[in-house]
């Protein structure tokens, strides 16, 4: 079983011209359900979580204004999205299904969520769509609730998963891993834990030896109990907001490096959505079902 989180909510209706490709949200269960890869048995539906689970790794005060739809204009244009009452419902939910996948992961090996990967949520604010870091949330609710000892956070966003690295920038439990462009958003780059830039262009030949090189070399290092992947498919040479050169093949392929990776050591990986913002929403779809499509051959 695939345990893959998804809830209505996640395609948020938004002012006409925005860029987010919200709709994806809905056609992607549909797609993955039409073609057999996943049954309905395969879907949970994710629930809020308290408070005090997103306060173990988001500022108290900076919650608060969020909840009461405080934040001013600065801090709003930052996020990106016009807020509202639903799309903090929104963010919260998802962060449960991240949180919900994460406990089911340790029984099933494997969890998906269609939504997630907020990687650019701080601990005090939020930027770049994300308002609350859904896998930052997960990681600390399972070292908090004793869990698992050690998590290794595998990002492989285009965008460098800043937020993330500031929230455990101090937490050595929690090993920070990002890959991503190196020219690309955001501009001013926090540290993680490990950062391997990518050129712009880069081909999947490039992208595809990089990964195989470091991943192992961390696995060995860090010896995580439990990986969050963060598998945004903004790789690919069509992606708006990426600078990368990947094809969808390549994507695939990544994909399947790092969940066999997890198998194949027996550590139990949740996996969040991230981005993907190709003109062609068919090429987004294809991407990102891929994900599933390969966890599905894994993990049966």
């Amino acid at each position: 079983m695939l345990n893959i989180a998804y809830h209505p909510i996640y395609q948020l209706p938004l002012p006409e011209g925005h860029r987010f490709p919200m709709e994806k949200y809905d056609l992607l269960p549909k797609q993955l359900l039409y073609e057999g890869t996943c049954e309905k048995e395969d879907f949970f539906a994710p629930e809020k979580i308290p408070n005090a689970i997103i306060e173990s790794v988001h500022d108290s005060k900076y919650l608060d204004r969020l909840l009461n739809l405080a934040l001013d204009p600065k801090e709003v244009r930052k996020i990106g999205f016009p807020l509202s009452q639903q799309l903090i419902d929104r963010e919260i939910i998802i962060a449960g299904g991240t949180v919900e996948g994460a406990k089911r992961a340790l029984t099933d090996g494997i969890a998906m969520n269609i939504a997630g990967g907020t990687h650019h949520a701080f601990s005090a604010w939020g930027e770049a769509f994300c308002l609350l870091n859904d896998q930052a949330i997960a990681a600390q609710f399972l070292i908090d609730q004793q869990l698992v000892n050690r998590v290794l956070i595998v990002d492989l966003d285009v965008h460098q998963g800043n937020g993330t690295a500031e929230i455990f920038k101090h937490n050595p439990a929690v090993f920070t891993f990002s890959m991503h462009g190196a020219k690309n958003y955001p501009f001013h780059k926090e540290e993680s834990d490990y950062d391997l830039a990518m050129e712009d262009g880069t081909n999947d030949t490039t992208y595809l030896n990089s990964l195989k090189s470091a991943l192992p070399h961390l696995l060995e290092k860090v010896k995580p109990d439990f990986i969050f992947y963060l598998c945004g498919v903004d790789v690919v040479a069509t992606d708006k907001l990426g600078r990368l050169g990947m094809s969808i093949a390549g994507c695939k392929a990544r994909d399947a490096f790092v969940l066999e990776s997890c198998k194949s050591l027996d550590i139990p990986v949740q996996c969040s959505m991230g981005g993907g913002y190709s003109k062609d929403i068919k090429i987004i779809l294809e991407a990102h079902a891929n994900t599933f499509r390969i966890a599905k051959e894994i993990y049966s």
